[in-house]
């Protein structure tokens, strides 16, 4: 007996009420094989005699509606592509701006892109709109060009004049200041405290001052002080005790007095004083330009020392950024080649000093002149950005430079004279294109060498 037989068996009546159950299903098999034909709609199958009735599949909503069925889909067929949207030229021209900014949809950067190749004016616009989107990217660089100012302003002031317009003597001073404030304006605690070394000539020999960021920003605010007082400002100084009215002297007893190393709270004071001072001058107008600044021993009038500051401004500028590893450009050429006239008009005075100092080459050439009479000259040429011609007097102060007693002619770069005069370049390793004497080219190399200082 097989284990099917012994459950059977055991069923007794129960079994048989199985096997009958399993007769039903094997019926209910067949009709579904066989196709019986359907009940209403072909959701139900008819049942067979002595069956109860089956309950229909829920129906569709269409069937409901006494329209025909849709056809099956046919499998193997292709869907037709989609017909691109036609858009009007009103609207292709307002989606230009969406399009340059890469902010249309597939179709209508389709629909505008072939609108383009047959619309001379909105490809013209197009491209404005383009190139208006580059500039509103983020460039590699976040620093600003250094002559934006200047051409903003020039824009400005071309439209509409300034009531109290800046000197032009003063305009040097005034960038100077703030392409360094510029400079200064993301410095952190380790920056403000980086290590700079002043450097100037004296006597023949290269000379420097070892401070800090903070502290050259202590020098230019002491040294500032002289144009201010000369102005009836504040002094920066105070009441502290100064030993001489010179450069070097203020900025000494500055640093003195200060009970902590010098930090980024100068900056403040220093770009105050700056905006005081041209500030004041343009109030004053033109006619003020030619009041006196002492320097202890020697003066200025103002609108030389204006030029003065503007120069030792950017020299420190570029001390302090070589200091943070920044770079730093040269001013512009107009600033450049005002800082280049006033070192060559000052050269004749300082080689008479050096001559009374014993520094000059022997005068066994000289030919002394009456005053404002052509004498013995030497011909600077500076090349480069603010370049020019000068004629520098050799045996006077009071002498005429002139092209007919020409001994000499001395060809220098613009900045590389204007490093020179700061003493951050030797007399000795200036590049220079020379002819002629040769010791009044040396006097006078040595002589620019000497108008630096602290």
């Amino acid at each position: 007996m097989n284990g099917a037989d012994r459950f059977e068996a055991y069923d007794g009546d129960e079994g048989e009420d199985r096997r009958e159950e399993k007769g039903n299903r094997r019926d209910e098999s067949d009709i579904r094989d066989e196709g019986v034909e359907d009940v209403e709609g072909g959701h139900g199958f008819a049942p067979g005699p002595g069956h109860p009735p089956r309950i229909p599949l829920p129906r569709a909503s269409v069937e409901d509606s006494g329209l025909p069925l849709p056809a099956p889909a046919d499998l193997g067929a292709t869907a037709p592509p989609p017909v691109p949207p036609v858009f009007e030229h009103a609207v292709l021209k307002a989606l230009l701006g969406a399009w340059a900014l890469a902010a249309c949809s597939a179709e209508e950067a389709t629909a505008v892109e072939e609108h383009l190749g047959g619309c001379g004016s909105c490809a013209d616009e197009a491209r404005r709109l383009r190139e208006a989107v580059g500039l509103l990217q983020r460039p590699e660089s976040l620093d600003l060009d250094p002559g934006l100012r200047t051409r903003v302003l020039e824009t400005c002031l071309e439209r509409r004049p300034p009531r109290i317009p800046v000197p032009d003597w003063a305009a040097a001073y005034d960038a100077e200041t703030a392409r360094l404030d510029a400079l200064l304006q993301d410095f952190g605690d380790a920056e403000w405290h980086a290590p700079v070394r002043l450097r100037w000539f004296r006597s023949d020999e290269s000379t420097s001052r070892r401070t800090t960021v903070a502290g050259v920003i202590a020098h230019l605010l002491s040294v500032d002080g002289l144009v201010a007082v000369a102005l009836g400002l504040d002094d920066p100084l105070g009441e502290v005790p100064s030993r001489h009215p010179t450069p070097a002297a203020r900025t000494e007893a500055f640093w003195r007095a200060s009970h902590f190393p010098p930090t980024r709270f100068l900056r403040a004071p220093w770009r105050d004083q700056s905006h005081s001072l041209v500030r004041t001058v343009s109030f004053t107008g033109g006619g003020a330009g030619k009041t006196p600044v002492s320097y202890g021993d020697f003066e200025l009038p103002l609108h030389d020392a204006m030029l003065d500051r503007a120069f030792e401004c950017w020299v420190h500028a570029e001390d302090i950024a070589d200091a943070v590893d920044y770079p730093y450009d040269p001013p512009s050429p107009r600033h450049l080649h005002r800082m280049i006239d006033l070192a060559a008009r000052m050269l004749p005075t300082a080689l008479a000093h050096r001559r009374r100092a014993g520094l000059a080459s022997p005068a066994h050439h000289r030919h002394l002149v009456a005053a404002g009479e052509p004498g013995r000259s030497l011909r600077l040429e500076i090349e480069g950005s603010g370049g020019g011609e000068w004629l520098i007097p050799l045996d006077s102060p009071a002498a005429k430079g002139s092209a007919e007693h020409e001994v000499a002619h001395v060809a220098l770069d613009g900045v590389e004279f204007c490093r020179l005069a700061a003493g951050h370049v030797p007399p000795q390793e200036a590049a220079a294109g020379q002819v002629g004497d040769r010791e009044a080219i040396r006097d006078v190399l040595f002589a620019a060498a000497s108008l630096s200082r602290m």
